[in-house]
């Protein structure tokens, strides 16, 4: 049996260079500790709640961001957990309300706070910035102010092996001098499987390939999304927001929950 940790060579819509840079910045998260007051979610990190008695900001579900980002009209803007647009869809990109460790950790003390959960890094007519919950524009980024994360590489418990032609899911501290020591935890039987990046390692999340279309399973094999997508992507979307970034005709994107509900 051939053993081959998976690189997925066919996914579709990698991401453009500006985008990769976005998301680098955010996802070197700082890994302060929740409070009482505060929930932290499995596999995601600590969502915004700022200015909850704003009665716009509904909270319908736990484990979904007060503020989503959702693509109209070739823009993007922010809709709340109802779907209605609260940020008009005017930026090019716009990320998940989340930390940015650089802020956080910037050399300029003036600008740390733009690097809280409270603030979303957005990006219009080439320029980036930091958004408040409103919309407005709080912070433009300078590179002289992006701080050294302090983040250390923490390696996936569970990693994707190929036998033959399909790809099943294994621990990878039991793989060890290119020979396996363990049972699949997931026989191979899928066309392609990707570990998303989470912070719950005993349970992260899995986007898998069936009979040409993409899902997303569990550790335990549970269909999480349902097998329906033309594509979903390898980003940081579980990660930052709790969610996925679907499509059916590999064109149109947008963003679904672990309920596999639209926003």
């Amino acid at each position: 049996m051939r053993i081959l940790v998976s690189q997925k060579h066919t996914m579709k819509n990698i991401y453009r260079l500006f985008a990769v840079f976005l998301f680098s910045v955010l996802l070197s998260q700082s890994s302060r500790v929740a409070s009482k007051s505060e929930t932290q979610f499995p596999g995601t990190t600590q969502f915004a709640r700022v200015n909850p008695n704003r009665p716009d900001l509904i909270s319908l579900y736990g484990d979904v961001p007060l503020l989503i980002p959702k693509r109209e009209n070739g823009k993007v803007g922010y809709v709340n957990q109802k779907g209605q647009m609260i940020i008009p869809a005017e930026f090019y990109i716009a990320m998940f309300f989340a930390e940015d460790c650089n802020l956080l950790n910037s050399p300029n003390e003036s600008v740390r706070k733009y690097g809280s959960n409270e603030y979303a890094t957005v990006e219009k007519d080439q320029i980036s910035y930091r958004i408040d919950v409103y919309g407005k524009k709080v912070y433009r980024y300078k590179d002289s102010d992006l701080g050294k994360c302090k983040n250390t590489y923490i390696k996936q418990k569970y990693g994707v092996y190929k036998d033959k032609y399909l790809f099943g899911l294994g621990d990878n501290h039991l793989y060890k001098n290119s020979k396996v020591t363990f049972k699949f935890q997931i026989p191979p039987q899928y066309e392609m499987l990707y570990v998303l990046e989470g912070n719950d390692l005993e349970n992260p999340m899995i986007v898998a390939v069936a009979n040409n279309k993409f899902g997303v399973i569990n550790k335990d094999n549970k269909t999480i999304i349902p097998f329906e997508y033309e594509d979903i992507k390898l980003n940081y979307s579980w990660k930052l927001g709790g969610m996925f970034e679907v499509s059916k005709d590999g064109k149109n994107y947008y963003y679904v929950d672990v309920r596999n509900k639209k926003y």
